[in-house]
């Protein structure tokens, strides 16, 4: 079954940071970075249980892949969609991102 994926602003904005660091050194590597990182997402259409549950949370729900030194964070709706919560760096702390509920 194929699901929806849907970007959050706040992990659009986290893949726009991420992408203009690396074109500081170079706009090439940045383009391909963000062309990777929206790959992944894409291939949660399909596959959204693959990637790990992530650790800081614990909750089925809330999973993550790695692009290259970064998490996409995402998280599974009952409702067919998927939403990418956070693209943060992997030695960010994640745990003091995410809203304690």
């Amino acid at each position: 079954m194929a699901r929806t994926v849907v970007w959050t602003e706040t992990a659009l904005s986290d893949l726009d940071q991420a992408a203009e660091f690396i074109a500081r050194d170079s706009k090439f590597y940045a383009a391909a970075f963000v062309k990777e990182a929206r790959q992944a997402a894409r291939s949660l259409k399909r596959f959204a249980e693959r990637g790990r549950i992530v650790p800081e949370v614990g909750r089925p729900e809330i999973r993550e892949l790695f692009v290259r030194r970064y998490r996409l964070i995402y998280k599974i709706e009952a409702a067919h969609r998927i939403y990418i919560v956070r693209f943060i760096h992997g030695a960010r702390d994640f745990g003091s991102l995410w809203p304690q509920n």
